[in-house]
């Protein structure tokens, strides 16, 4: 055998050492299935030093309903420091429908300082049917929880200072899913509204009537009965909205006066609601 020390000699026998490494990595990486380097694409993505991507991949994960690693991946992501990656972590998990994700969620909801998530935690239990996410949404209308007690921690003051931000509003409002769009065309206002950075209460508190409607507590039916005498008619024709879609026609008799109400937008959806409930009772009845 012949050993070849001269310089070219071995830089020969480097480079054909480096071939031979690479010429595994390369089996090793083709060896690989589609779904092998999906996943490792979304591993990678939990943990990259950008913001925008953690975020779109927590909010991709949704996709993957039914996946234990997936809600595994969006748990880990309610703990990021950034607030929109645990927005959009909280919102996966409430599309994905895992119930497991349940005690987390009602334990973060307790000591979140940041309102935007607050309102995330709350809608994505309401998605998995755990009524404690009214809790947030019954405080932003009424001003206390069912409890009678105070919004915990941070929670009242950071929720009042998005009332008073409008871009916030708008963020929340529209990109949760929870935004307040009334019938026919008085959406174009609802969103002239926003962008006129006025009256952002009113569409804090339409959007969070909105996320009431399915909530069987009857307390919350009082509150939605008292918003109908509210002094913004954005208010009072979501609070009209969702009394229709609770479809209780027991109610009937306090929506009627909406059919006078000044606001066209309002009047019409209060005869919206009058219409549909009137209906709902009369096949309740075997009419």
């Amino acid at each position: 055998m012949i050993v070849n020390n001269s310089k070219s000699g071995r830089q020969m026998l480097a480079a054909a050492s480096f071939i031979c490494v690479l010429s595994v990595f390369s089996g090793v990486m083709s060896a690989q299935t589609p779904l092998d380097n999906a996943w490792t694409i979304l591993q990678a993505g939990t943990g990259n030093k950008s913001i925008d991507e953690r975020v779109i991949t927590m909010r991709v994960l949704q996709l993957i309903p039914g996946d234990a690693r997936a809600v595994s991946m969006a748990q880990k992501g309610l703990q990021d420091k950034e607030a929109q990656v645990r927005v959009a972590a909280a919102a996966s998990l409430g599309a994905m429908e895992d119930k497991s994700a349940v005690p987390q969620l009602a334990a973060m909801m307790k000591s979140e300082p940041e309102g935007e998530v607050v309102m995330a935690l709350a809608k994505a239990l309401i998605q998995l049917g755990d009524q404690r996410g009214y809790e947030v949404f019954y405080a932003v209308v009424t001003g206390t929880r069912k409890s009678g007690e105070s919004l915990i921690g941070g929670e009242e003051k950071e929720l009042t200072q998005l009332l008073k931000n409008p871009h916030e509003m708008e963020k929340i409002a529209f990109e949760q899913g929870i935004g307040f769009v009334p019938f026919g065309g008085v959406s174009m206002e609802a969103f002239q509204i926003i962008h006129a950075n006025k009256e952002q209460a009113p569409i804090m508190k339409a959007s969070s009537i909105k996320a009431l409607a399915k909530d069987p507590d009857p307390r919350t039916v009082k509150a939605l009965l008292a918003a109908l005498s509210d002094k913004n008619w954005l208010v009072r024709s979501a609070a009209y909205d969702a009394l229709a879609r609770r479809g209780d026609a027991a109610v009937l008799p306090e929506i009627s006066t909406g059919l006078t109400d000044e606001k066209a937008e309002v009047k019409f959806t209060a005869a919206a609601a009058v219409a549909h409930l009137s209906t709902t009772s009369k096949k309740a009845a075997g009419e």
